[in-house]
Parts: structure tokens; C-alpha cells; sequence
């Protein structure tokens, strides 16, 4: 059976290690947590490497190397969990690379961490993805959706976060929209419909905050344990482009429609070549709406979440170049 917290440290600071803490999301969610006066540790791959990745205030944290494609039983989690009250895990791969698999890293090493978790009575925080409870094909959505179900059932105190599309700075795949937006020319999948409700990276961040320092609660149901987070306003990609051009320019981008088929090449080919964020994962996620249901961002946050673009404008929509095939919808374009 799971412990409780050491009796000794219920007063104390929380102590939180954030895998992946010197990433996107793990960086937005250091400083969140610095801010709230926690003591804060950092799982990452390279403990040396990351000075430059991190907040000011959180270059003197604690650091723990870890490598999830090899941290795949309990056993293994125990000696970096000495000392921890929760665990964030910030940690995903959007291809995998060597013994870096999409099975290991999303699902097993996830999996063994939990029961770890459970069994030293640690709280665990799992970022995860919108969209995966719809049919799928790519190892990286059936490996997230393996990875959440093993947690769920785990018996630990956990909590499943599933963002929307992210902004901010630093991100791979908002730089690439950010870049995108700026280009005269949009070009879009033109047989994908859907919207994201993009919110920002620092909500995110102080979000996994609220729920580490959240009280222990062992009557909580399953439902209250799993966080689908998005930004206020639901736009289709084409609407989000042109939102996030307009913090440069007044004047609308022409939108070119790429054929269905082409762009799903297209995705295979960027997952081969490991060019851009757009994947074959992304080419499904697209197809349907990727936003929350049930939007719990600010009930974690007790205000309203911060602005993604000129959302309390009205966009204009990007401009059609001609094709011969039908270019009236667009996609989302996920994290």
C-alpha cells in the first residue's frame, strides 16, 4: 500500500520535482513554483547543461539526472523520488530518437513512475495531450493514451493535465507558428477542420503549481483528477495565425490550401527528416476539434486566463488563394 507524507515534512515547504524542468512547460512551471516558495528539484537529462534554460531565481535548484528511455521500473524511480512530496511530469517526445521510443518515454518509464509514486506515498502530476480518446494510429498518441490509463489505475495520488495548443517563448512548435504567422503566405491543410483553444505556457505553469501545493484529498473522485486546461477564445488554426500576425501587422496573409494527401505525406516526411513540429501525430490530432470540454484553467487559476494574440479583437480571416480543391476549413496546430 501507498505511504502518506512524512509527518515531519507536513509543515515544511513542498518539495517538487518537475522531470523535464528545464524544458518548455518544466521551465514556466520552476518559476511558478519558486514563486510559491517551494523547494524546488529539477530531473533532467543534462544537470550541467540547463543554466541557461532556467529562471533566475532557479539556477541554485537542486538537479537529479534522469533518463526516462532507461527508468523503467519502480525500483528505479526510488533513490530520485528520496526526499519528494510531488512529482511534475513535464517530460514528451514528439519523435523518437534511439532508445528514446515513443513506448518508453510515454508509457512504460511513465507507468513504472507512478507505481513508484504509490508505493512512497508521492503525489504525481502528469502533463499529457488533449485528443487521445478518439481513434489513432501514431505511436505518439496511442503512447500518451497507454501512459494515462496506466497512470489512472496505478492507485497512486495523481492528476492528469491535458493542455490545448501552448504560447510562449521558447517553445519549438509556438516559434515555428510564431515564425508563420509573419509569412506573407499561410500555408494550411485544406481538408482539416478544428479548433484550439490556445493558452499560455505561464498559465500552464503556475496551473501544475496550484495543483502540487493542492491538499492531499484520498476522497477524490476520478474525475476530479484530470485537467483539460485551454485559453478562452476556440479559433480555427487559420484564426490563430492570423490573431498572432496581427500583434505585427494590420495586413492579412494569403492562406494557400495544401491537398489532403500532400500534407499527409507531408507530415511523414517531417517526422523522417525530423524538420518542424508538424507531425503525422499532429496530421491526426487535426482532423477534429483539439480543445477542453470541459475548460478547468481558471478554476485552477481563480482568474481569467491571459490573452493568446488580439483575442478581444475581432480577426480578420486569412485570404483564399485559388484551388481546385475545397479550402473552407483549417486545422489546429498542437503543442
Amino acid at each position: 500500500m501507498g505511504t502518506h507524507l512524512d509527518s515531519n515534512r507536513l509543515h515544511a515547504p513542498r518539495a517538487v520535482l518537475v522531470l523535464g524542468g528545464s524544458g518548455f512547460i518544466g521551465r514556466h512551471t520552476v518559476a511558478a513554483l519558486c514563486a510559491s516558495r517551494c523547494r524546488v528539484v529539477i530531473g533532467t537529462r543534462y544537470p550541467s547543461r540547463i543554466d541557461d534554460c532556467l529562471p533566475p531565481d532557479a539556477r541554485d535548484c537542486e538537479r537529479r539526472r534522469v533518463r526516462f528511455e532507461s527508468t523503467l521500473t519502480a525500483a528505479g524511480w526510488g533513490s530520485l523520488l528520496d526526499g519528494i512530496d510531488v512529482v511534475i511530469n513535464c517530460v514528451g517526445i514528439l519523435r523518437p530518437r534511439g532508445r528514446e521510443t515513443y513506448e518508453r518515454v510515454h508509457h512504460i518509464a511513465p507507468a513504472a513512475l507512478a507505481t513508484a509514486c504509490f508505493e512512497r506515498g508521492r503525489r504525481l502530476i502528469h502533463v499529457s495531450a488533449l485528443g487521445l480518446n478518439e481513434p489513432a494510429r501514431s505511436g505518439f498518441l496511442t503512447s500518451k493514451r497507454a501512459g494515462e490509463e496506466a497512470i489512472r489505475t496505478s492507485g497512486a495520488d495523481c492528476y492528469i493535465v491535458r493542455p490545448s495548443l501552448l504560447d510562449g517563448d521558447g517553445g519549438f512548435g509556438a516559434k515555428w507558428l510564431r515564425r508563420v504567422a509573419r509569412w506573407p503566405l499561410h500555408p494550411l491543410p485544406a481538408n482539416l477542420a478544428g479548433r484550439v483553444a490556445a493558452l499560455d505556457v505561464r498559465d500552464l505553469g503556475e496551473a501544475l503549481s496550484r495543483l502540487a501545493l493542492r491538499p492531499r484529498n484520498i476522497d477524490c473522485d476520478a474525475t476530479d483528477r484530470e485537467f483539460d486546461l485551454g485559453g478562452t477564445h476556440l479559433r480555427e488554426l487559420s484564426e490563430h495565425l492570423a490573431a498572432l500576425r496581427r500583434l505585427h501587422t494590420s495586413r492579412p496573409a494569403w492562406r494557400v490550401p495544401i491537398p489532403d494527401l500532400l500534407a499527409r505525406l507531408g507530415s511523414h516526411l517531417c517526422d523522417l527528416i525530423h524538420f518542424s513540429p508538424y507531425s503525422f501525430g499532429h496530421w491526426e490530432l487535426l482532423r477534429r476539434d483539439n480543445c477542453p470540454e470541459r475548460n478547468r484553467l481558471p478554476e485552477l487559476l481563480g482568474r481569467a486566463p491571459r490573452r493568446v494574440g488580439l483575442s478581444d479583437v475581432a480577426v480578420e480571416p486569412v485570404s483564399l488563394l485559388p484551388s481546385a480543391h475545397d479550402a473552407s476549413t483549417s486545422i489546429p496546430f498542437p503543442e
